[in-house]
């Protein structure tokens, strides 16, 4: 399966049967009118047959960016159907007052070119709960934001893989020169022993390979 980072929480999946999106970044210039720094490179020309959106926020819910007529599954929970087969959409919150200061998120675990797939989008609560945990289950590749500020930071993400073990870590939503917020991925870098630094923005599946979990950090776009 190959993976390819648009910034922030974006990401295109590409496998044997198709594609899937999930949280393309949208019209973002609201950021900029008030002098906040957002330089991710517009999303052009990508098609899928899957698109997921977290959470109803203009840097994750992009949908006209995105081509082929996909199947749209957003800001919701349940057992759903997709071209794929399941997808387990599991309620959590963008904040740690319970959903009250930036609404619900959604976290979505799929299967896809044979692995088993997690994306957290901006979950933002003090910990993981026992039945959010027990909903994801054993998963291959976790997406997991690490910059802290609107969603979990450094510790919380560290604790979460620590707690669900997966195959690869990317992570997700941290500062880059692209952004001027958030903060950096390097505390959670410095906490994960087996880091694999990458000097493009995306990676085959198949050619990652190392000590478990192994944390994968493509080159920002």
């Amino acid at each position: 399966m190959r993976v390819d980072w648009y910034g922030q929480a974006a990401f295109h999946l590409t496998g044997r049967e198709g594609s899937v999106f999930i949280d393309p970044l949208g019209d973002i210039s609201g950021l900029s009118s008030r002098g906040i720094q957002f330089d991710y490179p517009a999303i052009a020309g990508v098609d899928a047959n899957l698109l997921l959106v977290t959470h109803e926020h203009a840097d994750h819910n992009g949908v006209e960016a995105i081509g082929g007529d996909p199947t749209v599954l957003r800001s919701t929970a349940g057992r759903l159907e997709s071209p794929f087969g399941e997808v387990v959409a599991i309620a959590s919150e963008h904040d740690e007052a319970a959903g009250t200061e930036r609404g619900p998120n959604t976290i979505f675990v799929f299967g896809f070119d044979g692995l088993r797939i997690a994306h957290f989008g901006d979950f933002g609560q003090r910990a993981l709960r026992d039945e959010q945990a027990n909903a994801v289950g054993t998963v291959d590749l976790m997406f997991l934001p690490v910059g802290g500020g609107p969603t979990i930071g450094a510790e919380q993400a560290a604790a979460i893989v620590e707690l669900l073990h997966p195959r690869w870590v990317v992570p997700m939503h941290y500062r880059t020169p692209r952004i001027g917020f958030l903060e950096p991925a390097d505390a959670f870098l410095e906490r994960m022993p087996h880091v694999q630094r990458l000097e493009e923005t995306g990676f085959d599946t198949n050619s990652i390979a190392g000590d478990e979990p192994l944390v994968v950090v493509p080159s920002a776009p």
